[in-house]
């Protein structure tokens, strides 16, 4: 289960990455100063994910 969340979770972070490098998370960056939504709950989420599989692993 742990090598599965920290998969997950490096996944979500490549997405999010790119989510925050598109061109609608620079336009809400110019507006905003802040960008998308969606690319913050990715990093987020594999952030979380990352970390509690990195701490499954570390734990066994």
């Amino acid at each position: 289960m742990s090598i599965v969340l920290l998969v997950i979770g490096v996944i979500l972070l490549i997405f999010g990455l790119e989510a925050y490098h598109s061109a609608s998370s620079d336009v809400s960056r110019f507006f905003t100063g802040a960008p998308t939504d969606k690319a913050l709950w990715l990093l987020i989420g594999g952030l979380v994910a990352g970390i509690g599989g990195f701490l499954g692993l570390a734990h066994k």
